[in-house]
Protein backbone atom coordinates (compact mmCIF):
# COMPACT_ATOMS: atom_id res chain seq x y z
CA UNK A 1 0.00 0.00 0.00
CA UNK A 2 1.51 3.64 -0.99
CA UNK A 3 1.03 6.46 1.24
CA UNK A 4 0.48 10.43 0.38
CA UNK A 5 2.17 12.86 2.16
CA UNK A 6 -0.32 15.54 3.24
CA UNK A 7 1.54 19.22 2.96
CA UNK A 8 -0.21 20.88 5.21
CA UNK A 9 0.09 18.48 8.52
CA UNK A 10 3.34 16.31 7.16
CA UNK A 11 1.32 13.09 7.87
CA UNK A 12 0.69 10.28 5.97
CA UNK A 13 -2.61 9.12 4.09
CA UNK A 14 -3.43 5.41 2.09
CA UNK A 15 -4.27 6.59 -1.63
CA UNK A 16 -7.73 5.98 -2.47
CA UNK A 17 -7.14 2.95 -5.01
CA UNK A 18 -4.86 1.00 -2.68
CA UNK A 19 -6.54 1.00 0.63
CA UNK A 20 -7.66 -2.88 1.96
CA UNK A 21 -10.76 -2.06 3.20
CA UNK A 22 -11.23 -5.42 4.66
CA UNK A 23 -8.73 -4.45 7.67
CA UNK A 24 -11.55 -2.20 8.91
CA UNK A 25 -14.78 -3.97 8.11
CA UNK A 26 -14.86 -5.07 11.71
CA UNK A 27 -14.55 -1.65 12.78
CA UNK A 28 -18.07 -0.20 14.72
CA UNK A 29 -18.91 3.35 14.55
CA UNK A 30 -21.54 5.32 15.88
CA UNK A 31 -24.44 6.21 12.95
CA UNK A 32 -27.33 8.97 13.77
CA UNK A 33 -29.59 10.66 11.78
CA UNK A 34 -30.49 14.55 12.78
CA UNK A 35 -33.77 15.81 12.50
CA UNK A 36 -32.98 19.36 13.24
CA UNK A 37 -32.02 21.74 15.69
CA UNK A 38 -32.27 24.91 18.41
CA UNK A 39 -31.31 26.59 20.90
CA UNK A 40 -33.15 27.82 23.82
CA UNK A 41 -32.77 29.34 27.05
CA UNK A 42 -32.58 27.08 30.04
CA UNK A 43 -35.58 29.29 31.27
CA UNK A 44 -37.57 27.24 28.17
CA UNK A 45 -35.62 24.34 28.45
CA UNK A 46 -36.67 23.98 32.33
CA UNK A 47 -40.35 24.91 31.78
CA UNK A 48 -40.45 21.45 29.01
CA UNK A 49 -42.66 18.66 30.24
CA UNK A 50 -44.53 15.70 28.44
CA UNK A 51 -46.50 16.91 25.64
CA UNK A 52 -44.12 19.90 24.87
CA UNK A 53 -43.38 21.16 21.37
CA UNK A 54 -40.29 22.64 20.65
CA UNK A 55 -39.59 23.81 16.74
CA UNK A 56 -37.07 22.56 15.12
CA UNK A 57 -35.13 24.59 12.23
CA UNK A 58 -35.72 22.33 9.18
CA UNK A 59 -39.20 22.17 7.55
CA UNK A 60 -41.26 19.62 7.19
CA UNK A 61 -40.56 17.12 4.09
CA UNK A 62 -36.62 18.59 3.78
CA UNK A 63 -33.86 15.49 3.54
CA UNK A 64 -31.93 14.27 7.10
CA UNK A 65 -28.76 14.39 8.36
CA UNK A 66 -26.86 11.00 8.21
CA UNK A 67 -23.91 11.39 9.89
CA UNK A 68 -21.41 8.42 11.32
CA UNK A 69 -18.89 9.72 14.49
CA UNK A 70 -20.46 13.12 13.98
CA UNK A 71 -19.25 13.56 10.56
CA UNK A 72 -21.71 14.28 7.94
CA UNK A 73 -21.61 11.52 5.29
CA UNK A 74 -25.27 11.54 3.27
CA UNK A 75 -29.42 13.00 3.48
CA UNK A 76 -31.93 10.54 3.67
CA UNK A 77 -35.74 10.13 4.56
CA UNK A 78 -37.24 7.92 7.17
CA UNK A 79 -39.02 4.76 6.24
CA UNK A 80 -40.83 1.92 8.14
CA UNK A 81 -39.33 -1.04 8.04
CA UNK A 82 -41.63 -3.42 9.82
CA UNK A 83 -42.41 -2.05 12.80
CA UNK A 84 -39.09 -0.09 13.45
CA UNK A 85 -37.70 2.73 11.46
CA UNK A 86 -35.12 3.40 9.13
CA UNK A 87 -33.43 5.82 6.94
CA UNK A 88 -33.22 5.53 3.03
CA UNK A 89 -29.85 6.92 1.46
CA UNK A 90 -30.38 10.43 -0.44
CA UNK A 91 -27.37 12.47 -1.62
CA UNK A 92 -24.33 10.75 -0.90
CA UNK A 93 -21.14 13.36 0.36
CA UNK A 94 -18.46 12.63 -1.70
CA UNK A 95 -15.86 10.43 -0.65
CA UNK A 96 -12.93 13.23 -0.85
CA UNK A 97 -15.42 15.79 1.02
CA UNK A 98 -16.08 13.02 3.89
CA UNK A 99 -11.91 12.17 4.18
CA UNK A 100 -11.26 16.02 4.38
CA UNK A 101 -13.69 16.29 7.36
CA UNK A 102 -11.60 13.24 9.29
Amino acid sequence: MSDIMDDDTGAARASDSNVDLGLLAGVKVAMTVEVGSTQITLKDLLRLNEGSVVELDRMAGDPLDILVNGTPIAKGEIVVVGEKFGIRFGDIVDPEQRIETV
